[in-house]
């Protein structure tokens, strides 16, 4: 996971201390940290504390021979996903998830070097305020407890299963662990899975600040979400994730096999020798000119790390300082200049007061990675600088030493506009550079069209779930645009929203117009048609949710984009005690009313009657008609 920013580059990956998940191997319960570059850096630290009643087990399961049991010709599916937020503002990317019946969406943290996924939990009194709403099991009709049993550390009932996870910057992540549906969006080929995650009950540290919601595990271990999924035989034993770049950030996360591009350059990685990410890298070269460095000074005890959740790379102070010496007289005109943060000695270097990235590769000279196998991987200068945040147009180089330590971690910055294929069947790891924003179209990777089901495939050991009604769906939306222009613009995006969704005007309400600096939170209200049955069905409701969450919907340019920050399914609002006797009141008085009108209107009626009554018709007398004369000629 990356907890970092640039202004305070703290420590992003440690090995666990505690781990306690049913089902795990002693060899996959690490998590890496890095110490925060800069100043007085630490040196990263490796320590294996294993919890007392998983110490003793013995590695049964090797990973690299993990093998799919699907004998059916047939190409199983993946699951593509969307990344948001950005590296270095954020210190993470993050895609989206779905949890429970009906689904509730979270905001997680890719991270390749965790092997469990967490969520806070209704009940975690001491969990920060994030992106969504925590997770409510009461609320999923398909949520399952995990049960204690010998394979994991129970709670002090022993009842349930419990996790707990504390990292080098002194954040920790404790709970429970449960079962539950997972949905991947709605361009996912893969449909709701069941999967063991953590719902957490105790936040500390970055982990209780941070916006996001949880970590994604896509770590080698048992109840890494790949593994879950790969041990169902539901995808092949390979993931790909590809960063946006300096300027772009976003990208996108493939769960299962895709036909990844034939360039592709793969290098050999041994999960036997670490329970992380490793490659077989033997040297560096800068400008086309290798660093002379023993190719050992990369073979620590764990290799060469890769890691999607750190943010930066940390090289062994003998590789780090040939590096920087290397990079510094390539661009030995540039004037150099402090960093960001006084507490830390960054190498930066003022470029010109354009911020023009585009440029950079005519400045800054190209780095390979050099593999065992003589091949080479080319990282262009996003790869290894960061904008500085204070000063327009200077950079600053995003690898650090490690102190100490030799291990070498290669942190998602390494990566960016780079599709990393982590093939763990072959225990290979590929790369090849892209734009990761355009991944979808250039790679041609399929996707379905349906969103995220809310009607999730029933659970045999669960028949009591079913559909939960939904009265109104509430999204909180947040625009790139000021609140003064779009308030007397509301109308116009309500109406364009309604339009979008295909529903009547009347259905779609605009509400708490706000201003967040240059930006807007504005929610949205959907409630059902008239002519409905005053409920959204649970898959019309997340299709909505979705067609949010995926940015389906299509503005003009003048509102700037949009990101669903939260939202709500909420069932038919029940009529308090209040209500109910005030529409009794009314009803009585318009009852009351209706008698009284009825008994005028009968006296009214009655006193006409009378008066028709006393003044009877009575014909003209006869003898009082005048006979007819006939008229004489003159």
């Amino acid at each position: 996971m990356a907890l970092a920013s640039i202004s305070s580059i703290s420590a992003t990956l440690s090995f666990l201390i505690y781990l306690s998940l049913p089902y795990s191997n002693a060899a996959n319960k690490n998590i890496l940290h890095q110490s925060p570059p800069g100043g007085s850096r630490r040196p990263m630290v490796f320590p294996l504390f294993l919890s007392q009643s998983n110490a003793s087990s013995p590695r049964s399961v090797s990973i690299h021979h993990r093998k799919l049991h699907n004998t059916d010709s047939k190409p199983l599916p993946h699951s593509r996903m969307r990344l948001y937020d950005d590296l270095l503002l954020n210190g993470y990317y993050t895609t989206r998830l779905w949890i429970g019946t009906p689904p509730q969406m979270f905001a997680l943290i890719v991270d390749s070097g965790s092997t469990v996924t967490y969520v806070p939990c209704s009940d975690c009194e001491q969990c920060g305020k994030h992106q969504d709403p925590k997770f409510e099991p009461e609320l999923s009709s398909t949520y399952q407890a995990v049960k204690c049993n010998m394979d994991c550390n129970c709670d002090d009932d022993k009842e349930q299963c419990v996790y707990e996870r504390e990292y080098a910057e002194h954040s920790s992540s404790k709970g429970v662990l449960g079962e539950d549906l997972i949905s991947f969006g709605n361009e996912s080929q893969l449909t709701p899975q069941r999967a063991v995650f953590g719902c957490e009950t105790v936040e500390t540290g970055d982990l209780y600040s941070q916006r996001a919601d949880g970590i994604i595990g896509l770590g080698q271990g048992d109840l890494s979400l790949v593994d879950q999924l790969v041990d169902k035989g539901l995808i092949s034993n390979s993931f790909g994730l590809c960063y946006g770049g300096m300027d772009l950030g976003g990208g996108s996360m493939v769960l299962g096999g895709f036909a990844y591009p034939s360039e592709m350059i793969f290098t050999d990685s041994d999960p036997d020798r670490s329970p992380y990410y490793n490659i077989d890298l033997t040297g560096i070269r800068v400008a086309g000119k290798q660093l002379s460095l023993n190719s050992r000074v990369f073979d620590g005890e764990h290799g060469a790390v890769l890691d999607s959740g750190t943010t930066y790379a940390y090289l062994p102070d003998a590789a780090f300082s040939a590096f920087e010496e290397a990079v510094m007289r390539e661009a030995s005109p540039l004037k150099q200049i402090d960093g960001p943060d006084p507490n830390f000695k960054d190498t930066c270097f003022h470029v010109a007061s354009s911020n023009d990235v585009s440029g950079l590769t005519k400045i800054f000279p190209t780095v390979e990675m050099v593999f065992k196998s003589g091949q080479s991987w080319l990282l262009s200068p996003e790869n290894y600088l960061f904008r500085h945040s204070k000063v327009r147009g200077a950079y600053c180089l995003g690898v650090f030493p490690n102190g100490k330590d030799h291990t070498t971690l290669l942190g998602g910055i390494v990566v960016r506009n780079t599709l990393v294929v982590y093939d763990r069947e072959n225990s290979k790891v590929g790369f090849w550079r892209t734009n990761c924003s355009e991944l979808s179209d250039r790679l041609h990777i399929d996707g379905v069209t349906p969103p995220p089901p809310a009607t999730l495939p029933s659970n045999a050991s669960n028949p009591s779930s079913g559909e939960i009604q939904i009265g109104q769906i509430i999204l909180d939306v947040q625009l790139t645009v000021n609140s003064s222009y779009l308030k007397p613009r509301s109308e116009e995006l309500s109406r364009l929203f309604s339009d979008e969704l295909d529903v009547k005007s009347s259905q779609v309400n605009l509400s708490n117009l706000t201003s967040k600096g240059n930006n807007s939170l504005i929610r949205i209200v959907v409630v059902p048609s008239e002519e409905s049955s005053s409920l959204f069905s649970n898959v019309t409701a997340m299709s909505i949710v979705s067609r949010f969450s995926n940015h389906e919907i299509k503005l003009p340019d003048n509102f700037g984009n949009y990101e669903l920050v939260s939202y709500k399914l909420e069932p038919p609002r029940k009529r308090t005690r209040w209500e109910m006797k005030n529409i009794i009141v009314v009803i009585a008085t318009v009852i009351i009313i209706v008698v009284v009108v009825g008994l005028l209107a009968y006296g009214v009626l009655l006193i006409w009657k009378r008066k028709q009554s006393s003044n009877p018709y009575k014909p003209v007398d006869e003898a009082i008609i005048v006979a007819e004369q006939e008229m004489q000629p003159l």
